[in-house]
């Protein structure tokens, strides 16, 4: 039997620490329905991941690199437009958005550091599926029926 790579439970642990983190902003929000939507292309590298199957790499790539873009954006925005425009974000949702930015970029420099025997073009199907996926789950728990919930 072959020992899963220790990148495995890594990239599989920072997005379930990204998915945790996210849900904690939603129980604050009154409600996690929004974050459900968000997080579900994450369940898919988290189960791959400990697994030890080197999909999991392929797949969480993409979720990484557009929640580390999500977080740093809103950082960067959040400091000066939105800070003014909406109010400020509360302790906790700053800690949250703090843990979710360090576990994306914890998670792709380990699913880079990970090397596997998947082939190219299989990785990169599955790398461009997921990224469509993640942005599609974030672009639709943007819709009023999901936002106002």
């Amino acid at each position: 039997m072959r020992e899963t790579p220790v990148e495995s439970k890594w990239v599989a642990s920072c997005c379930l620490v990204i998915l945790l983190a996210l849900y904690v902003v939603g129980a604050m929000n009154h409600g996690v329905l929004r974050q459900m939507v968000q997080t579900l292309p994450l369940w898919v590298p988290i189960v791959l991941g400990f697994r030890g199957s080197e999909f999991a790499k392929w797949s969480a790539l993409p979720c990484l690199i557009i929640w580390l873009a999500t977080t740093v954006a809103i950082s960067l925005i959040g400091a000066a437009w939105v800070y003014v425009v909406l109010g400020q974000f509360s302790p906790t949702e700053l800690a949250m958005m703090l843990i979710v930015g360090l576990a994306s970029a914890v998670g792709f420099f380990m699913a880079l550091r990970w090397h596997t025997a998947v082939r190219p073009f299989s990785a990169s199907t599955v790398t461009l599926l997921f990224g469509v996926l993640q942005f599609s789950a974030l672009w639709v728990s943007l819709s009023p029926s999901i936002t106002h919930r």
